[in-house]
């Protein structure tokens, strides 16, 4: 009886220090900050979209998973101002034929698997939901003490979002949109 209560006293003595190991820490949106690049075959728009909420998941201070949620809602442009035709481009980004903000308020990114590549620096590979779609992305991602910075290429086709594209549109000419955007994520947690 004594070796089952030492046993058992062992037991507990590991779980607790499994679990006091790993630690979530939520990303802090009102400091994080998305910023994205679309561009088009005459140029380029650049805007930010905000993090709604998040989490990073570290053991032994290694990353080791993660979930951020998006609000598509707060999709902004800030190469144009007011009367530049900013309101008409945020418009037209939340429309049905972009990301659809009415029917998918968020997107979301949850990770699979993480693996370290460098000190502070791993190779983060999530599932992406962009509207009704979910594909696998892969990225690095670099975290440190209180924040952790990326740089995604999304190709938009993948999550349905085909207007103006030359894959889709042949003969679009110098009206095409690139199919990859681009996002830079800095996150404060």
């Amino acid at each position: 009886m004594k070796n089952l209560k030492t046993i058992a006293i062992a037991l507990v003595v590991a779980l607790t220090t499994i679990t006091a190991t790993a630690q979530d820490k939520k990303i802090n949106a009102a400091k994080s900050k998305i910023s994205w690049v679309g561009e088009k075959v005459t140029g380029k728009h650049e805007g930010t979209i905000n993090v709604k909420d998040g989490v990073l998941t570290f053991k032994n201070n290694k990353l080791t998973g993660g979930n951020i949620t998006v609000d598509m809602n707060s999709i902004q442009a800030t190469d144009l101002k007011a009367g530049e035709g900013k309101e008409k481009l945020e418009g037209h980004l939340k429309a049905d034929d972009f990301f659809g903000t009415a029917a998918y308020p968020t997107s979301k990114i949850v990770f699979k698997s993480v693996k370290e590549k460098s000190a502070g620096v791993y190779t983060v590979t999530a599932d992406l939901t962009i509207k009704k779609t979910t594909k696998p992305i892969t990225f690095e991602l670099k975290a440190g003490k209180n924040a952790a910075t990326t740089t995604l290429k999304v190709d938009r086709t993948k999550y349905d979002i085909t207007y103006g594209s030359k894959s889709f549109f042949e003969s679009i000419g110098d009206k095409a949109i690139y199919d990859e955007f681009t996002l830079n994520v800095n996150l404060a947690y």
